[in-house]
């Protein structure tokens, strides 16, 4: 037997006994969605930023030392008054853009016929047309899901709150993508206030930031802080990882899909997600602006957002598995879909992809940086392993359905 067909047998095996996970995370889940915002993790595979990290010459710095015994304990006062007039400035420019997001969603029980409630999620959003687009996040409007106890609707009614304005206005959903964690909604509204947007490749770490939203649904407020790390690695529950900036400007429920300014007031990015828990305080983080504009003018131009697809499922197969398995480090393919591009291809399952385009891959993660680079229509090839042996698949690809 060989060790891709030995691997694959096992694979099964291991998978049939993961069946309580989803049991045992969305019972938790529920009583967040008849709570506030519904803070799913985030989703999306955000391409990467280019790094604008600063980087310091340690031998350049110029550092002042007093002498030890002129040193009189008294410390000068500092006048904070031009960082506070900073972040006036920034406040004062975008808050006529931020608005709050109320979502209703119907929960529906799977035991007793005809039960059913309405539950509601907060958010924010960010103007960015004068005549009502709006953009958010996907997880404050398209937060649908299912188990054997209950079933949640797609959102039933959308309700925007414009700045200093209690009227709501009733909102319709342009379009989601779920890969970004990227929404767009329109008000029949015209003459609003957009926002300007900055530069999230420039960013750089320890400058001002500040997080804008409708925390708990209170209203729109404002956090201030820095920008504590930029291209930060986060990984959700179910393995995607995305690169964000990570800021400790307070972000709370309700603020996903608001805006993190910078000292100019211009949006560099969209909160999204906060860590919490026992020892954990101030990471916050957001989708950097510049990855987010081809994906909402999609949205506003198409309603969906079209990307290249090879049509495959896969695992990682890391260095301590491909050892056990006599396979090569890569990415064991466990499905190849019947409709999808490399249906049309030699690529079976069992195949072990190791590289695409000559860049070594050992991810999927790493396979869709690669593929999302391409355009539909475009030719790749896949270096695989099968059987003691490496081919080259060449694979064109689709656009994903």
């Amino acid at each position: 037997m060989s060790g891709n067909d030995e691997f694959y047998q096992k694979f099964n095996s291991d998978s049939s006994k993961s069946g309580n996970f989803k049991f045992n995370f969305l019972i938790p889940f529920l009583s967040g969605v008849l709570g506030t915002t519904l803070v799913i993790g985030v989703a999306f595979g955000v391409p990467k930023i280019r790094e604008s990290l600063v980087t310091y010459n340690p031998s350049s710095l110029e550092i002042n030392r007093s002498n030890e015994s002129s040193n009189t304990g008294v410390v000068d006062l500092v006048s904070l008054k031009n960082y506070s007039d900073t972040a006036v400035f920034a406040a004062s420019k975008v808050l006529p853009s931020i608005v709050g997001i109320k979502v209703e969603y119907t929960v529906k029980s799977n035991f007793v016929q005809g039960l059913s409630q309405v539950a509601q999620a907060e958010g924010s959003g960010i103007i960015i047309n004068k005549d009502g687009y709006i953009l958010t996040n996907n997880h404050i409007i398209n937060s649908s899901d299912s188990s054997i106890f209950y079933e949640v609707s797609d959102a039933a009614k959308v309700y925007v709150y414009l700045f200093n304005d209690e009227t709501p206005y009733e909102a319709k959903i342009i379009g989601t993508d779920e890969e970004t964690d990227i929404a767009v909604i329109k008000i029949e509204k015209n003459d609003l206030t957009p926002a300007e947007l900055g530069d999230s490749n420039s960013v750089k770490i320890g400058e001002f930031s500040m997080a804008i939203g409708n925390p708990l649904g209170l209203g729109t407020s404002v956090t201030s802080g820095i920008i504590s790390a930029v291209n930060r690695s986060v990984t959700s529950n179910d393995g995607t990882t995305y690169n964000l900036i990570q800021t400790d400007a307070a972000i709370n429920s309700g603020n996903s899909g608001g805006a993190l300014v910078n000292a100019e007031g211009k949006v560099i990015g969209i909160n999204t997600l906060k860590l919490s828990g026992t020892g954990i305080e101030g990471m916050g983080f957001a989708i950097p602006i510049n990855e987010t504009i081809d994906i909402y003018n999609q949205l506003i131009n198409k309603g969906k957002v079209a990307r290249p697809y090879i049509g495959i499922s896969g695992s990682n197969l890391d260095e301590v598995t491909a050892k056990r398995y006599n396979l090569p480090v890569g990415i064991y393919v466990e499905e190849v879909n019947s409709d999808g591009p490399a249906s049309s291809s030699d690529l079976k399952v069992g195949d072990v992809i190791t590289s695409i385009d000559g860049t070594a891959v050992t991810t999927m993660d790493e396979l869709n940086d690669v593929k999302n680079k391409k355009n539909i229509g475009d030719e790749v090839t896949l270096d695989v392993y099968r059987s003691g042996k490496t081919r080259q698949v060449k694979i064109k690809l689709g656009e994903k359905p």
